[in-house]
């Protein structure tokens, strides 16, 4: 499903609620247990409604819609400056209007994009934003209207999980690559800026290797954050059921998500090696909560902890169906 939310609608409909813990993982360029950190964020329709006109021979009979999603862009930029550490905001154009400029765009949509470290955040940036789409139709003279595209949750961690999948994880050591792999990963290597690469290391607080091909480490479990999320609605799954990732290599160390390098490194022999060590990791730490009770208790109680300060409110409304075809 576009939108990468289709767990968010899960929790939000009671799948997990016989759930003990959920192990999972995700591709990357290095091994290491995530740190379980994310941001939340929100997908928003704005859809502006206008007037049509000639532009050159009646333009002030029209009222563009095209105009409001430009003001309310404008809108959204300056309220960046006024956003909290590791916000964000994207947008991008799902309507312009059409392609003839001789005419006064009735109708426009924009999708925003909202992030936040957490929740609470979230929520007021989403706020704020939809007063911006306000006040852009307000401006230009016309209506607008919203719907919630998709939304999910900021990753919570689970210690007593993470130190279980750490121990598996050094038990079983790094993904067992061989030189044919190192060797098309290199020539991979060769076409990543050193930032890429040195961004890889920064993030796991270690010294940038620039020629090393293929993650040979499994990174240590309590390193400092350096900052730099994504998002994911395995977010929703860590509010309701003690939850663990791993990230696992599966790609040329210092390779970025969403590039041509990580789609021309997908089915190579490496990643499908990654993918198998993966699988392994997360067996081995399902293992360990099946043979010792403690754990899954120790985790539920984590997670109940957590809760007891931060209670969880799904972020997409009881309205909102799964965008099941949509864009």
């Amino acid at each position: 499903m576009v939108g990468g939310a289709a767990k968010t609608y899960m929790v939000r409909d009671g799948q997990f609620d016989d759930v003990d813990i959920a192990i999972t993982w995700h591709p990357a360029s290095f091994n290491a247990v995530d740190d379980m950190r994310s941001l939340a964020n929100t997908r928003i329709d704005f859809t502006f409604t206008g007037k049509a006109s000639h532009a050159a021979g009646a333009p002030e009979l029209g009222r563009s819609a095209l105009d409001s999603v430009e003001l309310m862009n404008i809108g959204v930029n300056y309220l960046r400056e006024h956003m909290p550490d590791g916000a964000r905001v994207h947008y991008a154009y799902l309507d312009a209007g059409g392609i003839a400029p001789n005419v006064v765009q009735a109708k426009a949509t924009v999708r925003q994009l909202i992030r936040s470290p957490d929740l609470q955040g979230l929520q007021s940036l989403v706020e704020r934003v939809r007063k911006i789409a306000d006040g852009a139709a307000l401006m230009s003279g016309t209506a607008v209207t919203s719907k919630v595209f998709s939304a999910v949750s900021n990753l919570i961690g689970n210690r007593p999980l993470s130190l279980a999948m750490q121990a598996e994880f050094d038990a079983l050591g790094p993904v067992p690559f061989d030189e044919q792999d190192a060797e098309f990963a290199d020539q991979i290597r060769q076409t990543l800026a050193r930032e890429d690469i040195a961004d890889t290391f920064q993030r796991l607080a270690m010294k940038p290797d620039y020629d090393l091909p293929l993650c040979n480490f499994i990174a240590p479990l309590d390193r400092p954050f350096m900052g730099g999320m994504g998002s994911t609605d395995v977010g929703d799954v860590s509010w309701v059921v003690p939850t663990v990732q791993a990230r696992v290599a599966t790609c040329a160390i210092g390779t970025a998500l969403h590039t041509w390098q990580q789609t021309a490194q997908g089915m190579a022999p490496a990643a499908h090696k990654g993918m198998l060590h993966a699988a392994k990791v997360m067996a081995a730490t399902a293992r360990a909560a099946l043979v010792d009770p403690n754990l899954i208790a120790s985790a539920k109680q984590a997670l109940a902890e957590h809760l007891a300060d931060y209670p969880y409110s799904c972020p997409i409304p009881p309205e909102t169906t799964p965008p099941v075809g949509d864009l």
